[in-house]
């Protein structure tokens, strides 16, 4: 364990490569441990990342064991994956009491008036200020914050969007 004495000197000083050779060294270790203690393979990946954040962050007060910080990290990941658990059982029991969404009519279905398939035709900056102001009603100075451009941009798009449907269903009531 000697590599690891000398790479946690340096990390100590403030040397991110050498947190990155220790990360390299026992962090299959380290996600095998997380695995036996979580049931998601992402939450052992994060266990695993999360403490070798808290290594770098707490790297001035962690106690080495016989001159390596792997049985910290092995405490820090079952901690971490404690937490984890805890945290996604809350989350779960939340899920399961929040009262169900009201069925959204589906969309992606026939489209009688043709409308969806003009909008779906629209450039994309036109169609996202159609969507944000007539679809979901925002006003035109909170599309215009959302999509990050003047409140005279938007107004624009949305006369151009406006006329080219317009257009296009005249072209559909004559047909």
């Amino acid at each position: 364990m000697s590599d690891d004495a000398s790479d946690w000197e340096r990390v100590r000083a403030g040397d991110a490569a050498a947190l990155a050779a220790l990360f390299d060294r026992h962090e299959a270790r380290l996600f095998r441990h997380a695995c036996r203690l979580l049931t998601m393979r992402e939450d052992a990946k994060d266990a695993v990342t999360i403490a070798f954040f808290e290594l770098w962050r707490k790297r001035a007060t962690v106690r080495l064991v016989d001159g390596s910080p792997l049985p910290w990290l092995l405490n820090t990941v079952s901690n971490t994956a404690r937490n984890l658990e805890r945290s996604g059982r809350r989350y779960r029991a939340l899920i399961a009491r929040a009262p169900r969404p009201e069925p959204v009519p589906d969309l992606s279905g026939s489209d009688e008036s043709g409308v969806l398939a003009a909008l779906r035709r629209l450039p994309a900056r036109e169609q996202s200020v159609v969507i944000l102001t007539v679809l979901e009603g925002y006003p035109e100075r909170e599309t215009a914050q959302t999509l990050g451009i003047p409140v005279g941009t938007v107004k624009s798009r949305l006369a151009r969007a406006r006329a080219k449907l317009r257009d296009e269903m005249t072209v559909l009531e004559a047909s």
